[in-house]
């Protein structure tokens, strides 16, 4: 069947969900011997990085199935998923979720003693552990048995596998987690309907160009894997899924594996900002689409200075020079990005413009109780779309506190123009109140630093209020070339302006090498604030 014809079944389909796209497809008509996943690893004999077909990613899933049913996995039993290999989480995803049980994609760099409580908190039933991990889990004690690796799981036999459970679509489908970087991390509950929300709205849409032959840079226990996995099969696409998300990894993969669309987080943006991108081969890549933190302005230009991309003209289509990238701001618990705006190299609207709405989604920028705030006036920003999570597993106190008068609180300060842009400013935690009404956002203080200052590809901004009043910190990774024993503090002190500048206390070179490698942008500034600010922000 065409992509198209079967794309429009899908988005119309009732019974179709994040539980059980690989079935509807193949119950649709797909070709079995159509695109099913590729994996960067090994799996089942089957080589890494050749792809899988669509019937035989069904018999991987089949076999995963039978072995966790026989032993004694049911439909809505939480099961802990622990690995670092995408074809691990994935497939343990759609073998539980083809069971009706609710797996527990857990990011492979927690603290082992962080993840044992996790995993208590869960109240689950069972875990599935690589061997790695496994390890680290030995020493404690996680209330539940460890029934064996993903590996083990892929030895099951196919053909013994129940029958595909028949999801609701409010059952619980998938439990994934915040950051986890001062603490337990919150479990995150998607159901079946809430994370194919947005897949069906970008179903019924025009395919866009860039999402044929994807590479997956997203970390694989995140919620944003699931829905490029569910996008994926629906779009009849291809798809690299990558299980390490360093730039270094994406280039060298962008260059072999030649794909059309690369999707990833803000942090390896960031990264890929250290090489000179014009000596690489990127010519296949239409498309970058970010999600999760939105991304500053100096990395998506390097981003769209290189690639291709179609564009219509009199005499018809015609590939030109130059990439798009497609920004946004997401989390796990909005389900999809919210947002999103398209750049290219003629675009000028920056400034963390996080772009529009989409269309199955209402906003609202909120003061203190929740009312609506002006045009142009920062607030919290609150969120009201099926794609939404369902809560926190075993956290109900949590869960309503980010809830207020019908809205979901992301965390995150915004404003909107008065045609319709929104502008992401800060996370509230890493902001500061610096009185007399002020307020002082480290995100939107990366953004001008990085604007203002060519040879730092990235930096960190940490602000806190001492009693005697607000100090910022800022710590640069300096390009390869850049001149380390150069004082940058009056340049770092102009792009901050008047107020900000008033209250740097230092600035920081940090080498690249020492930058520690993680998954979101929230993440790494966690880190390198506890490694090299710690004394200092006392």
């Amino acid at each position: 069947m065409r992509t198209r014809g079967i794309r429009g079944l899908l988005a119309a389909d009732d019974r179709i969900g994040a539980g059980n796209v690989l079935a509807r497809v193949l119950a649709h008509g797909a070709d079995p011997d159509g695109p099913g996943l590729t994996f960067d690893t090994p799996l089942d004999g089957h080589p890494a990085e050749t792809a899988l077909t669509l019937g035989q990613l069904e018999r991987r899933v089949a076999a995963r199935a039978a072995w966790l049913h026989e032993r004694g996995i049911a439909p809505r039993d939480p099961v802990a998923v622990w690995a670092t290999a995408a074809a691990d989480m994935v497939l343990s995803y759609l073998a539980l979720t083809r069971l009706g049980a609710i797996p527990a994609l857990m990011n492979g760099r927690l603290r082992p003693a962080i993840a044992a409580e996790y995993i208590r908190r869960l109240r689950g039933v069972a875990v599935l552990a690589d061997d790695e991990h496994r390890a680290l889990l030995a020493e404690h004690d996680l209330g539940v048995p460890v029934l064996g690796t993903p590996t083990e799981a892929g030895g099951g036999d196919p053909d013994a596998a129940p029958a595909h459970y028949r999801h609701h679509p409010d059952d619980p489908i998938v439990i994934t987690h915040t950051s986890g970087t001062t603490g337990v991390p919150k479990a995150v509950l998607h159901s079946h309907a809430s994370l194919f929300a947005a897949t069906r709205h970008l179903l019924s849409m025009p395919q866009a160009q860039g999402t044929t032959r994807i590479l997956n840079a997203l970390p694989a226990p995140h919620t944003a894997t699931v829905l490029m996995v569910n996008q994926a099969l629906g779009n009849r696409a291809e798809m690299l899924l990558l299980s390490d998300q360093s730039g270094e990894r994406v280039v060298d993969a962008i260059q072999r594996w030649r794909p059309d669309g690369v999707f990833g987080f803000s942090v390896t943006w960031a990264e890929l900002a250290r090489f000179d991108l014009t000596g690489y081969d990127l010519d296949s890549v239409r498309l970058w689409f970010n999600t999760g933190d939105s991304s500053h302005e100096p990395h998506i230009r390097r981003l769209v200075a290189v690639g291709s991309r179609d564009v219509m003209t009199r005499t018809g289509v015609t590939r030109v020079p130059g990439s798009v990238f497609i920004d946004g701001l997401g989390s796990s618990e909005m389900g999809h990005s919210m947002f999103h705006v398209t750049h290219t190299r003629q675009t000028e609207r920056y400034g963390r413009c996080i772009g529009r709405p989409y269309r199955f989604t209402k906003v609202a920028v909120l003061d203190a109780d929740g009312e609506p705030v002006p045009t142009g006036e920062a607030g919290w920003l609150g969120i009201d779309s099926p794609s939404l999570f369902r809560g926190y597993w075993n956290d109900s106190v949590t869960t309503h506190r980010f809830r207020q008068r019908g809205w979901y609180l992301t965390g995150d300060l915004v404003y909107a123009d008065a045609e319709g842009w929104y502008y992401h400013l800060d996370r509230a935690v890493d902001s500061v109140e610096a009185g007399d009404g002020k307020r002082f956002y480290t995100a939107l203080s990366e953004e001008r630093i990085l604007a203002a200052c060519p040879d730092v590809t990235d930096c960190t901004v940490v602000m806190v209020r001492q009693p005697t009043g607000v100090v910022t910190d800022v710590l640069l990774e300096l390009a390869a070339d850049a001149d380390g024993s150069e004082d940058r503090t009056a340049a770092v002190r102009d792009a901050l302006g008047a107020d900000v500048g008033a209250t740097l206390r230092r600035v920081v070179p940090v080498r690249s090498a020492d930058i520690p490698v993680t998954v979101t942008g929230k993440v790494r500034k966690v880190a390198l604030r506890e490694r090299y600010l710690s004394g200092a922000s006392q």
